[in-house]
């Protein structure tokens, strides 16, 4: 089934001639319903919309069951769309679980309607476009190249990529935030709009709410993948320690949520999430006030494990109510 949903904020404009033209409206934008959600209801848009700042790729927007077109709700803008919502099409057949989890948060009045943004990564281009550029722009030449080097034969990849982090914000900011904020019954100010995502999207979501606090005003941060690439090393953390101190201030930012579990890759994460807590209370933050970091045994570094724990972030992002 195919849906059209006008634009709301584009009016018609009256030419300044004496005969009072008006101008055509802009044609409405098209999305198709994507199915595989248990609760809600999933759009997708084409990949025409990414261009100039990304490769092509879709939109997906999804709509709690509760949704009518009337009502103002909260907007989640999320990471690997591609893992969200069905399992059946993911890589390794685990998905996040968003709709059921965040429906039953919303029927049950937990948090403020939200709706959720789902951007998607570029592949195997993946963490060249979730590594935060300013911290990378920091790091020796050298080392950098070894490591992006490195990602890249992870991901299947003989060459490398640019970094493309802030192309990618850039796009979020720029294409996708008036589109949603015009096409859908939104909140459009920061303090109901807020970023998340996992490991490199966890650090993605820290970099959204660094570089334009005045567009998202909470970023949920799991696992956040501090080494940045595969090796073990000293040079990213304290890149990453250093953006923190300068860009995630509460005079700044609004509210910014960690968590780490202890098992596969999220084990390695508790020494580097610690250093940040530290330059975190050294900026003025306040533990369960402005920002919460949490601990999370026995969970892994997989989607599974962030499903189990999603309703705690969320709860941190919209628990107050309008």
């Amino acid at each position: 089934m195919r849906v059209l949903l006008l634009s709301l904020g584009i009016a018609l404009t009256v030419a300044s001639c004496s005969n009072q033209e008006v101008a055509p409206a802009a044609a409405p934008v098209a999305w198709d319903t994507v199915s595989g959600v248990s609760k809600g209801t999933l759009l997708r848009l084409d990949s025409a919309h990414a261009t100039p700042w990304l490769s092509a790729r879709p939109l997906d927007i999804w709509l709690p069951s509760t949704y009518n077109g009337k009502r103002k709700h909260a907007v989640l803008y999320m990471y690997d769309a591609q893992m969200l919502f069905d399992s059946k099409v993911t890589w390794n057949h685990q998905e996040w679980r968003v709709d059921e989890i965040l429906d039953s948060l919303i029927t049950s009045k937990a948090i403020l309607p939200t709706i959720v943004v789902g951007l998607h990564n570029g592949g195997m281009m993946r963490n060249f476009e979730y590594f935060p550029q300013k911290p990378f722009n920091a790091l020796k030449s050298a080392f950098s190249d070894s490591t992006m080097a490195d990602i890249a034969l992870r991901y299947g990849s003989d060459s490398t990529f640019p970094v493309r982090s802030d192309l990618y914000l850039q796009y979020m900011v720029e294409g996708v935030k008036p589109l949603v904020d015009s096409s859908f019954a939104v909140y459009t100010d920061k303090g109901a709009t807020a970023v998340a995502g996992s490991s490199m999207g966890g650090l993605m979501s820290m970099y959204a709410i660094g570089e334009y606090p005045d567009v998202f005003g909470t970023a949920l941060c799991m696992s956040t993948h501090w080494p940045g690439g595969f090796s073990p090393n000293e040079e990213i953390p304290n890149a990453f320690q250093a953006y923190v101190a300068e860009y995630i201030r509460p005079e700044r930012v609004g509210k910014i949520y960690f968590d780490y579990g202890t098992e596969t890759l999220d084990g390695m994460y508790e020494p580097f999430q610690n250093a940040v807590n530290e330059v975190l209370l050294d900026n003025g933050f306040v533990s369960e006030e402005n920002w919460t970091t949490q601990k999370f045994p026995g969970a892994a570094h997989d989607e599974k494990s962030w499903a189990k724990r999603l309703h705690v972030p969320l709860t941190f992002a919209f628990a107050k109510q309008r």
